[in-house]
């Protein structure tokens, strides 16, 4: 049995909008903590989603499989009309793309 587990999970790249003090709260929270801004927004908005009892209660309806989606996810790019392959993990490390975060 392997001593490390290693979860391998999409990360996507999203462009998001925030307020001036909250984007620099984010990059004090990750120096705190020696993290990426992309890790504590992950992280926080995981966190928040599991503490909240009515999204959890929201997310077993049928209303919550049916949302339109409004987070900006920025697309694979395209070279020569050929879309570029993702990336491949280096041995059992996992592959991130960044969190574009644009002042409001």
């Amino acid at each position: 049995m392997p001593l490390l587990e290693i979860v391998q999970i999409r990360q996507i790249t999203a462009t998001i909008r925030l307020d001036e003090t909250t984007a620099g709260q984010i990059d004090q929270y990750a120096a705190f903590l020696h993290a990426s801004a992309d890790e504590i927004v992950d992280k926080a908005l995981a966190y928040v989603f599991t503490k909240d009892r009515d999204f959890q209660e929201f997310l077993k309806t049928p209303q919550a499989a049916h949302v339109t989606p409004t987070l900006r996810i920025r697309r694979a790019s395209v070279s020569d009309g050929v879309e570029q392959a993702p990336k491949k993990p280096i041995a059992g490390m996992e592959f991130s793309e960044s969190l574009r975060v644009q002042k409001a």
